[in-house]
């Protein structure tokens, strides 16, 4: 079984941020830094290279493969900005009918800019999603 190459680690948050080249994706990531701190109350930290996650819960798969993952969390791609919704979007299409221009994927919430939603939709999809995540799993 391969070894999840993506893990929690002690880069600087701050140090990532700032070496995003586009201004206005800084900006972005500095706005969800605030907002997923004010949903999870947690502070956040780099997994990987390119991903600030808040929080943390360990899954095991009916396969017996296991590891761990952040609740939620976000990277600043270059061609959107993706925001990680763990759950899924199964239960939130009104919601997303209301959030503004978005993509989605299994797991994936994907945003050219935070100007192009509402941020409160969006913090309430956060809320809920690290609510259905505490639900299910044993989170730090």
């Amino acid at each position: 079984m391969s070894e999840l190459k993506t893990r929690e680690n002690d880069a600087s948050v701050e140090t990532f941020i700032q070496s995003v080249e586009d201004e206005l994706r800084r900006a972005d990531c500095r706005t969800l830094v605030s907002m997923l701190e004010r949903v999870t109350g947690k502070t956040p930290r780099m997994w990987g290279k390119n991903m600030v996650g808040f929080g943390s819960y360990h899954y095991v798969y009916k396969s017996g493969r296991e590891g761990d993952w952040f609740v939620i969390g976000f990277s600043p791609r270059k061609q959107d900005l993706t925001v990680y919704i763990m759950p899924g979007f199964d239960d939130y299409a009104a919601q997303l009918g209301k959030l503004g221009k978005h993509r989605t994927g299994k797991s994936c919430l994907y945003l050219k800019k935070l100007q192009d939603i509402d941020l409160r939709v969006l913090e309430d999809i956060a809320r809920s999603s690290v609510d259905k995540m505490h639900a299910r799993y044993r989170c730090d």
